[in-house]
């Protein structure tokens, strides 16, 4: 095996005079030089004792596959164009203090104890360093100013002037710049010795010891050297220069790469920032914080995931698509180091695009801050996905495809461990899923392993659950309504009005009426809420803060109960601080949409009780005291009741015309803020029971008016809105009550008369009443109701 290394003591003379002359240079991936002047004092007082001070690594040049551009030394000028032999891997900060103190002749730029900027020339006090009660690192080794002069009472006299060479001599102050220059110690020699007349003896013992302790150790001094051998990965340099690099912080693959670049001549970072420019005129790339936007090295992974896709696909173009030799999909660090530049200029333009594209589709999920991204690391794959579809990425389907992908992996949490392969598979995945539409394809590894408990609910507590902001996000999607305005909540009230997740029923009142702190504070109790309403809403009761909202507001009690809806909020649970009617129902509803966003079911007990006041819910007792209040507040924009559900009253026979005021309703609730069907009731709320339609339904019971109910809502709407029905039942003067509650909707529906009707309907609710909607009167309601589809 070939060896990786040598190591050997090399003189410190001879490091820095390769430093001087280029000969030694520092790749330019090293940061600055950065030691302050005590730091450089004990370092010269401790090559004078000889002492180690460790040993420094440097990296043979000539490997064209590990280019990096070099700098020259701190205060080293070699001649123009001088190529380095050798680069300093690790040993900068010492071997830069060493070059600055004892081989320039121009004061040394450092910093003081209070980290002020200082210019400082470096002696060694020759009664200081000889005698042996001093210490050496404070009395043997000075620093002057660049002046050379050491003034005192403020400025206002000199206690040290070492301008000349004869000052020196007379202070017997030998300047370290001068140590390793043979000629130039032997003058001052000189200099010194002939100060006295005679040729004083104990002068020349002074030197002589002088010499001896100090001269001799810094010409002599050797420094362990460990050399890289010339056929060193690119890689291995980097991984080896972190695991030494004593300064403690990590160097990015964005830095190596900008050293391995500028070999070219290409400056990458002055890339990056032209498409920095780009991404901060996008919020949700932009962030407000410094770790809350996207990164550099976040660029990098996608252009190299785009750049080895790219790779794979022409290689299985040219030798097969079972080709098991075609080079792997990655982003990972390794292969961003190899990422040669051509293939970066080919690719960092799609990324570029692809992020830009991302923007428009997280804000249609109502996604519009970085800190509001589920999963910051989903964002690579899903830019290199935009990246390298282009314009297929339009299309309604790819899309919607899309769009499972990313909650799967939201609420699957897939992205809550090791990233690398993930991104590799959602790339290749989900571009073959999204182009292969038309003639189907396999599902992403990511849609198909995705699983939702329903219990996970009760502990998404916190932001720091990517299913937890993914549901905050999902909530206002449906076209959650502005507490103040009743508009709906959009990217501009969404900042503007402080707009974030917070309670429905107050922690306060909660904790007063015994409710478990673990239950209040997961997200079925929370909603987006602006600050202001926050601030009115306190600690105090629903049924309380309601009616200081509806005053101060100047909402009617329909309106508010509307608004609440539309936040899959019961009012009429909140009216009465029924915190477990409300808890239940909304559980219920959250599941629901996470259902949807999925294209899945979640994991269910076979009871399907997960809440925990899942059999106080049930109690019909609670569900006829709720159908009561609703009966006897009467109908209203999110109220309605219908005598039945099939039975024409006069005819006693089925009727079609009765079927479809009932889809009407229910279309039309979906389509505005969600509400609630009572079936069984007449127009003035008198119970006539649903059992008139029983003889008109399989199993002539309950449960078969149910699955008919059901189908009726699939067939005319669609499979997906008739998952956002909840159906319940009571019994009023012996009269079974249907209570059919209704969500709003995330995408406008559309309804039909007949399962093979191809005319479809759209309703909403006006006031009262529901009204049919078309030409410009509904684009102008859909562009209102859903202003980012």
């Amino acid at each position: 095996m070939e060896k990786k290394f040598t190591s050997d003591e090399v003189p410190l003379a001879q490091l820095l005079r390769q430093a001087q002359s280029g000969e030694l240079q520092l790749p330019d991936f090293q940061r600055g030089w950065v030691w302050n002047n005590d730091q450089i004092k004990s370092l010269l007082a401790s090559i004078s004792h000889s002492y180690p001070i460790g040993a420094v690594m440097t990296l043979r040049t000539g490997n064209p596959d590990v280019r990096f551009r070099s700098r020259p030394v701190e205060g080293a000028e070699p001649a123009n164009g001088a190529e380095p032999d050798v680069l300093l891997l690790d040993g900068q900060q010492r071997l830069t203090s060493l070059f600055l103190a004892l081989m320039s002749p121009d004061p040394v730029p450092t910093r003081d104890r209070r980290g002020q900027e200082v210019y400082r020339h470096y002696y060694a006090s020759i009664d200081g360093c000889t005698n042996p009660s001093c210490d050496r690192e404070e009395d043997g080794i000075l620093s002057v100013p660049r002046d050379r002069v050491v003034r005192k009472d403020f400025g206002r006299s000199i206690d040290l002037d070492l301008r000349t060479r004869e000052q020196e001599v007379a202070a017997e102050m030998f300047p370290l710049d001068i140590v390793l220059d043979a000629n130039a110690v032997f003058d001052w020699q000189m200099r010194y010795l002939q100060a006295t007349p005679n040729l004083d003896d104990a002068r020349m013992e002074k030197w002589k010891r002088f010499h001896e302790q100090i001269i001799t150790p810094f010409t002599q001094y050797h420094v362990p050297t460990i050399a890289l051998a010339k056929s060193t990965l690119k890689e291995a340099v980097c991984q080896v220069f972190e695991k030494v690099n004593t300064g403690g912080v990590t160097l990015t693959v964005f830095e190596l790469l900008t050293a391995t670049y500028a070999a070219d001549d290409f400056n990458l970072r002055n890339d990056w920032e032209e498409r920095l420019c780009r991404f901060n005129a996008h919020a949700l790339l932009r962030g407000q914080r410094p770790n809350e936007r996207v990164k550099e090295t976040d660029f990098l992974q996608i252009v190299t995931l785009l750049s080895t896709y790219g790779r794979r696909l022409e290689h299985l173009k040219t030798h097969g698509s079972d080709d098991k030799a075609a080079p792997a999909i990655s982003g990972n660090r390794r292969d961003v180091l190899r990422l040669p530049l051509e293939e970066y200029r080919r690719w960092a333009d799609r990324a570029t695009e692809g992020l830009e594209h991302v923007v428009p589709f997280l804000h249609r999920e109502h996604i519009f801050r970085y800190r509001d991204l589920p999963y910051a690391t989903q964002l690579v794959p899903l830019a290199a996905i935009f990246g390298y579809l282009g314009q297929k990425s339009g299309s309604h389907s790819a899309r919607e495809r899309l769009r499972q992908w990313f909650w799967c992996g939201v609420f699957g949490e897939m992205y809550s461990g090791p990233t690398q392969s993930r991104y590799a598979n959602d790339l290749q995945d989900c571009v073959l899923w999204t182009e292969g539409i038309e003639n189907g394809s396999e599902l992403p590894r990511t849609v198909r392993d995705a699983q939702f408990q329903a219990e996970r609910l009760l502990m998404l507590r916190t932001r720091n659950s990517a299913a937890y902001k993914g549901l905050y996000a999902l909530q206002m999607k449906r076209g959650s309504r502005h507490f103040r305005s009743g508009e709906p909540i959009n990217v501009h009230s969404y900042s503007e009005d402080s707009i974030d997740i917070r309670h429905v029923f107050p922690r306060r009142w909660c904790q007063l009426h015994g409710f478990d702190r673990k239950v209040v504070n997961c997200v079925v109790n929370k909603t987006a809420i602006d600050a202001q309403t926050s601030r009115r809403i306190g600690g105090i009761a629903p049924s309380a803060y309601l009616r200081r909202l509806e005053r101060n507001y100047g909402l009617d009690a329909v309106e508010l109960d509307a608004i609440l809806h539309s936040h899959d909020i019961n009012a009429t649970a909140l009216r009465q601080d029924d915190f477990r009617t409300f808890f239940n129902r909304r559980f219920e509803r959250l599941l629901r949409q996470i259902e949807q966003a999925m294209g899945k079911p979640v994991n269910r007990t076979a009871e399907s009780d997960e809440s925990p006041f899942f059999y106080s819910d049930r109690d019909p007792r609670r569900v006829e005291q709720g159908v009561r209040t609703l009966i006897a507040q009467g109908e209203s924009r999110v109220v309605e009741f219908k005598s039945t559900a099939r039975q024409n009253l006069i005819t006693k026979k089925k009727d079609m015309s009765i079927e479809w005021a009932v889809v009407k309703t229910i279309c039309a609730f979906m389509n505005s803020d969600g509400g609630t069907l009572l079936v069984g009731v007449d127009d003035q709320g008198k119970p006539l029971g649903i059992e008139l339609d029983f003889p008109h339904v399989h199993s002539k019971n309950r449960d078969g008016w149910e699955r008919w109910l059901i189908d009726l809502a699939s067939n005319s709407m669609g499979a997906a809105a008739a998952t956002d029905l909840s159906v319940s039942f009571c019994a009023i003067d012996e009269k079974t009550i249907a209570r059919v509650d209704v969500s709003r909707a995330t995408n406008p529906v559309f309804a039909k008369m007949s399962k093979g009707d191809k005319r479809k309907v759209f309703f909403a609710r006006l006031g009262n009443a529901t009204r049919e909607l078309a030409g410009p009167d509904l684009l102008e309601y859909q562009k209102k109701r859903w202003p980012l589809l």
